[in-house]
């Protein structure tokens, strides 16, 4: 069941949240690496060269899921992410939530660059002019 994303939508996804709202990545309990996402982008970037000790780490709390749905508001790929298998590990873990963000961040992309559509107008029909009738003209003889 695909939602339906709009231009706004779409838009809301990709916008950039204040640090306070910004994904922190760690590699436990405590243990901060520095980076965070404060934006889908700013996420996908970081997921190709985070330790992949975050990667597991997050994933196995389900934090990546949490913070698109809740954050992000992106229902849709928070779902694709929940389904991933919990017996992937190490790289393939890091390949598997790599893909649905790719392509759910090229797809909102092109989503927001494009041009509204513009509503058309309905055509009103036209009411058909009906000819005055022709009056036979009498003959009086």
């Amino acid at each position: 069941m695909k939602a339906n994303v709009n231009r706004a939508n779409a838009s809301e996804i990709l916008r950039t949240v204040p640090p306070d709202q910004s994904f922190l990545f760690f590699e436990d309990i405590g243990k901060y690496t520095g980076r965070l996402a404060a934006n889908l982008a700013d996420f996908c970037e970081n997921m190709k060269t985070i330790d992949i000790k975050s990667v597991t780490f997050h994933f196995e709390r389900g934090d990546y899921e949490r913070w698109i749905r809740e954050t992000l508001h992106d229902a849709e790929l928070a779902r694709k992410l929940k389904r991933i298998k919990k017996s992937n590990s190490g790289e393939e873990l890091r390949k598997k939530i790599l893909q649905p963000v790719r392509r759910r961040l090229n797809e909102l992309n092109k989503m927001s660059r494009q041009k509204p559509r513009k509503h058309k107008r309905a055509k009103r029909k036209s009411t058909p002019k009906i000819a005055p009738a022709k009056s036979r003209a009498r003959k009086d003889s």
